[in-house]
């Protein structure tokens, strides 16, 4: 017989699937690749100095040439704004153009059906898969399976007593709902 954690395992890689899935219909929608559109979202919701080719390849665990190609795409069909406002002459940072924002805006809600199925989970269980999910991304992490993470469990202002959280930069007790996938003033503990 199959153990669970097989099992567990075998339902992530399905709903993995039913992302790719919905991402690669809304990249069709709109003549762009899947990591077209989430170098566009990721730029969207994160400090500029993470804006760049290296840090897009770490973020989406592929080589900095893919990347490269993806933005050489996104500039031309000026979706993004190179800012070489750095000392480096070739070194730069990413923005959106306005055409950028408005591409961000319709792809957005690319998601939904994941979410309206969530909807139909208990509260109890929705808290406990939430609770699941954040510790499996930061073990993941720990262990190198997962290069990035801007999770509270990694952060300089995050402190746990046993079951409780606490963020030092909020000053406040949190709870489990409450940690952060992609927080953006995390500061990685060294």
């Amino acid at each position: 017989m199959e153990d669970l954690s097989s099992k567990i395992t075998a339902g992530l890689s399905r709903l993995s699937e039913v992302y790719k899935v919905l991402l690669w219909e809304q990249a069709k929608k709109l003549k762009l690749s899947p990591i077209q559109i989430q170098i566009l979202n990721f730029i969207t919701y994160h400090k500029q100095e993470l804006c760049n080719v290296s840090y897009l390849a770490k973020e989406f665990n592929v080589t900095k040439p893919t990347i490269s190609d993806a933005i050489r795409v996104l500039v031309n069909k000026k979706l993004l704004i190179k800012d070489f406002s750095s000392e480096d002459s070739r070194s730069y940072t990413l923005m959106l153009s306005l055409k950028g924002r408005a591409i961000v805006n319709e792809t957005e809600n690319f998601a939904n059906p994941i979410k309206e199925q969530l909807n139909n989970i208990s509260e109890e269980d929705f808290n406990i898969l939430y609770k699941t999910i954040t510790r499996l991304i930061y073990q993941l992490n720990r262990s190198g399976v997962l290069t990035v993470q801007r999770m509270c469990f990694g952060c300089k202002f995050y402190k746990a007593n046993g079951e409780q959280h606490y963020c030092n930069l909020l000053e406040k007790e949190l709870l489990d709902s409450e940690i952060k996938l992609d927080c953006p003033e995390f500061i990685e503990t060294n």
